[in-house]
């Protein structure tokens, strides 16, 4: 009997250990085939991570991992797509500077993971340095996933001096994708709340918000 992956948001463990697992990819197979750019928001414990997840292991072209699933005889594994994902929930933001020096850290990070050497300083060059710099390394676009998006506003709502200024960073962080288009296959984005509400996503006019679509009301 399979057990049941309470508290488990990584879907290369789910398969691997053998726990149930709800097969949700023929959304995603619809999702990633008619569009590029989405945001999805649902409540803490809902299963964004796990989309996320399985986003990261699909354009890896991870095959072995979706034996039995719906997508698996539809998808193209011979083409293996580099990702970037970035989960707000592993980052520090207390104050706009820790945000921003986290940030830069983990875009440091990736670029050592892809053996890159970045030369821009401030953290929106440096960003889109890096994409750009994937995408010709790997002469693949580069795959975008960032998990929680709004946390670090969430979490320090209480003092809104330092809400707003982590709301400008991330701004700032996330127009650069609206920038770096043509080096981007895909990108899928999670929170909690309505980037509307944020002001957040000004540049990004161009994201399909799913949070309510029919389509993939069952995503997760």
């Amino acid at each position: 009997m399979k057990k049941l992956p309470v508290g488990i948001s990584t879907f290369s463990e789910i398969i691997e250990e053998n726990f149930i697992y709800v097969d949700k990819t023929q959304a995603i197979y619809e999702m990633v085939n008619t569009g590029k750019t989405y945001f999805l928001s649902r409540p803490r414990r809902f299963g964004k991570s796990l989309i996320v997840s399985t986003l990261e292991e699909l354009f890896k072209a991870n095959k072995k991992l979706f034996q039995s699933l719906y997508i698996y005889d539809k998808w193209d594994w011979s083409e293996k797509y580099p990702v970037i994902y970035l989960d707000f929930i592993t980052r520090k933001f207390d104050t706009s500077e820790q945000l921003e020096n986290s940030l830069i850290s983990f875009i440091n990070r990736t670029a050592r993971d892809f053996s890159i050497k970045l030369f821009e300083i401030d953290l929106p060059s440096k960003f889109n340095e890096l994409i750009s710099e994937i995408h010709k390394k790997t002469s693949k676009k580069v795959v975008v996933l960032i998990d929680e998006y709004d946390k670090p506003i969430i979490d320090t709502i209480k003092d809104i001096e330092i809400a707003d200024k982590n709301r400008n960073v991330l701004s700032n962080f996330y127009q650069v994708l609206k920038a770096s288009d043509k080096h981007l296959r895909f990108i899928f984005l999670t929170g909690v709340t309505k980037f509307s509400k944020t002001s957040i996503f000004s540049g990004l006019n161009n994201l399909d918000d799913i949070t309510f679509n029919n389509d993939f009301s069952c995503i997760v």
